[in-house]
């Protein structure tokens, strides 16, 4: 009788530490980015990089990207007068005020959130720290320079990294490699995002 209480317990406790491990591991949000080329799949971190997440959730769950778009192109042959050369794809709303734009975020560095730019980390595009709003960037290959500290933006605070490619990175690829003229695609690739369930 006392050997099934004892294998009872352990029953139970093994199983409280199941629950409790489960409750312990929130999934992150999936998103899809449908192109014409393909879907890109990809995990957000709002436990890292909160602020940022929540921003690029809003223009999902708003709609706030139905105009969303790749227009931009950034590889090693593209940037003559850059020291520090990148590969990028940049894509949002457009480099012009669109009427969807929310306000701009606070600026989260990778100090902070400890997301660094590794091939298809996704990261918001700015100017100035605290300006990004609706358009952001995915890395093409490691980016260390656009990490905080980087030397590819003047005032070193780096870009602010929210997520993760986890399928589709020959997609961007295909992507980068467009005709382009200036890093500005010929024909803009549209993109529609949506959250995965």
């Amino acid at each position: 009788m006392s050997y099934l209480i004892k294998i009872s317990s352990l029953f139970l406790v093994l199983l409280y530490i199941i629950t409790i491990d489960a409750c312990q591991k929130t999934q992150n949000p999936l998103i899809m980015l449908d192109t014409p080329f393909g879907e890109i799949t990809a995990e957000l971190y709002p436990e890292k990089a909160p602020t940022t997440v929540a921003n690029f959730l809003s223009y999902i769950k708003q709609n706030r990207y139905d105009d969303c778009h790749f227009y931009r192109v950034v590889h090693l042959e593209n940037q003559p007068k850059n020291k520090i050369r990148i590969e990028v794809i940049q894509g949002g709303l457009g480099f012009d005020k669109h009427p969807l734009e929310l306000k701009p975020i606070e600026h989260e560095t990778t100090d902070k959130s400890g997301i660094t730019h590794k091939n298809g980390t996704i990261s918001m595009a700015r100017l100035e720290p605290g300006t990004a709003s609706s358009e952001f960037f995915i890395c093409i290959n490691d980016q260390p320079e656009l990490d905080y500290g980087g030397s590819r933006n003047p005032d070193g605070q780096g870009f602010a990294a929210f997520g993760q490619v986890l399928e589709g990175l020959d997609i961007l690829e295909k992507i980068q490699n467009l005709d382009s003229k200036n890093q500005i695609l010929d024909k803009i690739v549209p993109i529609q995002i949506k959250l995965r369930d």
